[in-house]
């Protein structure tokens, strides 16, 4: 008696390949499948949420000032997250200082609002820096988790009737035509 069992060229060898050829096929359209389902569910659209609803108001009071959001309603506000210990905030500060400076008259106000936790690191770094904006310590990070930035720099534009105009993720270049074109038709 010869024993034939998994070579090459009998029946039941080619059998055995069909098999976990069609599992490995069956396997990939299913994986394939589950991260299409995936990655479509993460789209939420074109806009991130809360753009075009009113932004949130707080209240923020450091050693030096206390910032409450509805208090600029009729200005465009530029509303900053930042720390002095992430260096595309750094890189970003003196682009917003610029902006603010020209876009001032027409109503336009940068809030900044720093998360860090030493105060006299932020004290330092606004002198250092010549920062002249209207910016606030908030240390238990309450204002950014309340739009949900955890990561820094984040801002968001809102309009003259408090309502989310724009999100930018990242250091931005504010001094950019079109940046500065959109904050002037608000």
């Amino acid at each position: 008696m010869t024993d034939t069992w998994g070579l090459p060229g009998t029946g039941f060898d080619s059998a055995i390949h069909r098999i976990g050829y069609y599992s490995f096929v069956r396997r990939g359209a299913v994986l394939l499948g589950l991260s299409i389902l995936l990655l479509s569910a993460c789209y939420s659209g074109s806009k991130p949420p809360r753009i075009g609803s009113a932004a949130p108001d707080f209240t923020v009071q450091d050693s030096d000032r206390k910032v409450t959001l509805s208090e600029f309603r009729g200005q465009v506000v530029v509303l900053n997250f930042w720390a002095t210990w992430c260096a595309p905030c750094v890189e970003e500060v003196p682009s917003l200082v610029q902006m603010q400076e020209k876009m001032k008259s027409k109503g336009v106000t940068v809030v900044a609002v720093s998360v860090d936790d030493d105060p006299g690191k932020y004290q330092r770094f606004l002198r250092d820096h010549n920062v002249s904006l209207l910016t606030v310590r908030d240390d238990q990070q309450q204002a950014n988790l309340l739009y949900g930035t955890k990561k820094f720099p984040e801002t968001y534009i809102i309009d003259r009737n408090g309502i989310m105009r724009r999100k930018f993720i990242g250091a931005v270049d504010w001094q950019q035509p079109e940046v500065v074109d959109f904050l002037s038709k608000l």
